[in-house]
This record gives structure tokens, C-alpha cells and sequence, in this order.
């Protein structure tokens, strides 16, 4: 079983910025960039890339559009708002955020259930394959987003998709994690828009980063998208990091590090 088809070209050209753990996972640091897809999953992507450069648009139809459950999970060092404790009304923007950006190519997101958990050690990423074993909800087809006090220093992370057993470990792993801190109103300077949780949900659909293999080779496997030598900071305008290669460096793109 795997996730909803790869959205490809269409959700990597989108405008506005933001900032995923073992194998088959990117993880990203609120400065820089830790672990990288998997082999595995890079050659997937070229792959696709390679079928979809020999199609035509004959061989491409609309879809209805695609509704995906989804269980948000706060997890928080205490009831206080300071200890990673949400309002409903901070979540409800957070949903609002991925619904507006993912509209324009016909994906939604219904909120199928929220729980908080007062949990000091899985609020700050401990035990989290306990936590998602006793939190997670649903097929692997539903979205998880665990929202935590603290991610090692982390905005967010997310697991690229793969074929799973379910009730294996890698199907407990499945979801998103995100800094409390990122959701709409928040603190977390620069990144406060909700927009990271779109950025590590596109990983979840089996997007890369824009800056993917920086100026050589296939980028992030969407032809479209102009070769990118490293994550932008900021809102570098005009910014060309692959000054030899077409195009200027695609900082409002959902996948690249830019200012939200």
C-alpha cells in the first residue's frame, strides 16, 4: 500500500515558501538540512520523471478531486500554551492553510479527528515509534500530523512514501511531525504562517527539495523546476545559485527553505 499518486509537476510550481528520519525520509533543520531521501526512492523519482518526459498531455486526465482524512495529534509538555498546548482555533487556521494551498490541484484535507497528549518525553521527539504506535490512526492512505514541543531543533519532518505492511514499524513511522511553534500565529520567527506543514506534507505526496542534487544532474525530478545549488534563506529575489543552468533560483516554491 502506498500514498496518494506523487503530485509532480503541478504542487512543485506553487508560490510561497516554507521549510522530514530513518531511510526513505528528509529531515530539516531550522538552519540547514539533515538526513536525504533514500537511494532508492531518488531512482523512483527519476524513473517517473523519465515516463512523464514521454508522455503526452493526451495521456493525462483530470481527477476528481482527492479528499484525504486527516488526524491531527498534539503533543505537548503540559497544558500551558508556552509547553507546546495548541487552541482548536490554531488548528483550525493550520487546516484552513493546507486546504487553501493544495485547492488549486484538487487535493483537501478533512479533519478527522484531533487528541492532545501530555507527554514531556514524546513532546520533544523521544520514543517516536512508541508515541506513533499509540497515537497513530487510520490506513496508511490518512494523514498523521504529530504536532510537538520540540523537533531537535527542527521545523519539521516527514516520511517520503513507500510500499509498507501495515502494522509494520515503517507503517507506524508514516506521518508528519511539526514544531508547535509553526502553526498559524505562532511563534517561531519567520515560519509562524503554517506553511511547514504544507512543505512535510508535499514530502508525504513524494516531493523533493528544490535544491535536490544542487546544479547537476535531475533536481528534484519535476522538469520544470530550475536547478537550485542550495537551500535559499530569507527572500533572496533573483537569487541564481546555478548561474550556467536556465532560470533563477525558485524561492517561492512550498519546497524550498525560504521565508514564509
Amino acid at each position: 500500500m502506498v500514498h496518494l499518486p506523487t503530485l509532480a509537476a503541478a504542487f512543485a510550481t506553487l508560490l510561497t515558501p516554507t521549510l522530514a528520519h530513518p531511510s526513505n525520509a528528509a529531515r530539516n533543520a531550522l538552519m540547514g538540512c539533515g538526513t536525504e531521501p533514500s537511494a532508492a526512492f531518488l531512482a523512483e523519482s527519476e524513473q517517473m520523471m523519465a515516463l512523464e518526459a514521454n508522455s503526452t498531455s493526451a495521456d493525462f486526465q483530470a481527477a476528481a478531486t482527492i479528499n484525504v482524512q486527516t488526524y491531527f495529534h498534539v503533543v505537548a509538555k503540559s497544558t500551558a500554551a508556552s509547553g507546546g498546548y495548541i487552541s482548536a482555533s490554531a488548528l483550525t487556521a493550520q487546516l484552513a492553510v493546507m486546504n487553501e494551498n493544495y485547492a488549486p490541484y484538487g487535493i483537501q484535507f478533512a479533519l478527522a479527528g484531533t487528541d492532545y497528549t501530555i507527554n514531556t518525553s514524546w513532546a520533544s521527539d523521544g520514543a517516536e515509534l512508541a508515541m506513533k504506535k499509540a497515537l497513530r490512526k487510520g490506513d496508511y492512505g490518512d494523514l498523521n500530523v504529530y504536532f510537538q514541543y520540540a523537533i531537535g531543533g527542527n521545523l519539521g519532518y516527514c516520511y517520503f512514501p513507500a510500499s509498507v505492511t501495515t502494522g509494520s514499524n515503517d507503517f507506524y513511522y508514516d506521518g508528519c511531525s511539526i514544531l508547535y511553534s509553526s502553526v498559524p500565529g505562532g511563534s517561531a520567527t519567520n515560519y509562524n504562517l503554517g506553511k511547514t506543514v504544507t512543505h512535510e506534507v508535499g514530502h508525504w505526496f513524494g516531493l523533493l527539495h528544490t535544491f535536490q542534487g544542487g546544479c547537476t544532474g535531475t533536481g528534484d525530478s519535476i522538469a520544470d523546476t530550475p536547478a537550485q545549488a542550495s537551500a535559499s534563506s530569507g527572500c533572496p529575489v533573483g537569487r541564481d545559485s546555478c548561474p550556467s543552468v536556465a532560470g533563477v533560483d525558485p524561492i517561492t516554491n512550498y519546497m524550498d527553505y525560504s521565508y514564509e
